[in-house]
């Protein structure tokens, strides 16, 4: 089974995956222990669910389009931002001639 999905979170992503393993997966737990309310939590994990969901389906794409798509998940990318610079990097792929290499 591939890691691809686990390697392109980051850090902090691995953190919260140990931690919420280390509660049994209690969401409740993890509040408790960031010392947060439990839909901080909720939203963090939907966050995070959603890179997990984004790193797997994206085995096929380029290195470029999983980190900015990441990055977007992630809230560090405005999501109007990540088409503009998926179409740059496709049309600098084509111009290269690398654009079947994806």
């Amino acid at each position: 089974m591939s890691r691809a999905w686990f390697d392109d979170l980051s850090d902090e992503d691995h953190a919260f995956i140990k931690r919420f393993v280390l509660a049994s997966g209690s969401l409740k737990a993890m509040a408790e222990a960031y010392g947060v309310s439990y839909p901080t939590v909720r939203s963090r994990m939907n966050t995070l669910i959603e890179k997990v969901r984004l790193a797997d389906e994206a085995a096929e794409r380029s290195a470029f389009e999983r980190k900015v798509r990441l990055l977007a998940a992630d809230g560090r990318v405005d999501p109007k931002a990540i088409g503009e610079l998926l179409r740059a990097h496709e049309d600098e792929l084509t111009r290269s001639g690398n654009g079947a290499d994806r």
